[in-house]
């Protein structure tokens, strides 16, 4: 049966947002050729790719979908302000209790965002001379970024604006020189004190619930995913992370997404930033 380049892009759509929730926009054509060219690569495929997806959507190869089509971009330390925040407003009231701080990243990507949670904690520890205990559990449903974040190595360059004037970056990573065809490049590996603060999960933020407890989390950090799901499905999502967030606890979002109905349970503290002050009844 004939089918169009639209007739295929329609049906990577349907699927992608079947499977994870996500959707693509009408003007993402070229991204979905390029990833359709991916997607055949992680499955060493080269017959027709209809019947490729028509695999996909009776249960084959559907994390090499996923792993395909779903989108990585980060960097350590993005928007920075927010672990500004984390640092100056949250972490002293834990470090005068003594309490343990349990911590959310619902889209860890390959690692850089839970690590720089983990080393705010570190620094604000030792702004305030007092050990702080802390606990963060970090998601994705991509399961290639997240063997990439526990492994925890990466590219590093002199010149990397990435990490913000109060975090030493050699007091989190260790430093190794790789040689290659171009030269040599310098590597880094987070220490294992940073590892040891974090668990890596699959999971699925469109999944109708979430694997935690009720008000389990006294930070959440939601930042630059939910611009890939609808409005609808950005509302769902951030209701289903409240009922695990603590009355009192903070919720971070990226520059380009906003609280949506629970606008009317949370004080705004900053850009982008909210504390919960009341459950949604």
């Amino acid at each position: 049966m004939a089918y169009t380049t639209q007739d295929v892009h329609n049906k990577v759509k349907k699927l992608l947002y079947s499977l994870t929730g996500i959707t693509l926009s009408d003007n993402k054509d070229i991204m979905i050729s390029n990833r359709i060219d991916k997607l055949k690569r992680n499955c060493k495929y080269s017959g027709d790719i209809m019947d490729l997806l028509n695999s996909i959507e009776q249960g084959n190869n559907v994390t090499e979908f996923i792993n395909s089509f779903t989108t990585n971009k980060t960097h350590f330390f993005r928007e920075d302000f927010h672990f500004v925040d984390l640092k100056d407003r949250v972490l002293p009231a834990f470090a005068n209790s003594g309490t343990k701080i349990n911590m959310y990243c619902s889209a860890s990507s390959t690692g850089e965002e839970p690590y720089s949670m983990a080393m705010t904690v570190f620094k604000a520890s030792e702004e305030l001379g007092k050990n702080i205990s802390a606990s963060i559990i970090a998601t994705d449903i991509d399961t290639n970024v997240l063997q990439y974040a526990a492994n925890g190595i990466y590219r590093y360059s002199k010149s990397s604006k990435e990490f913000p004037s109060w975090i030493r970056p050699q007091n989190f990573f260790k430093r190794r020189i790789q040689k290659n065809l171009s030269g040599e490049e310098i590597l880094i590996k987070v220490n294992d004190e940073l590892k040891r603060m974090i668990t890596f999960h699959v999971m699925n933020l469109s999944d109708p619930s979430y694997p935690f407890a009720k008000n389990q989390f006294d930070v959440i950090f939601c930042r630059n995913v939910l611009i890939y799901f609808s409005a609808e499905d950005q509302n769902s999502i951030l209701k289903k992370l409240f009922k695990h967030l603590k009355i009192g606890g903070t919720l971070y979002l990226g520059h380009s997404e906003n609280p949506q109905d629970l606008v009317h349970y949370v004080k705004r503290v900053g850009q982008n930033i909210f504390v919960k002050e009341k459950e949604i009844v």
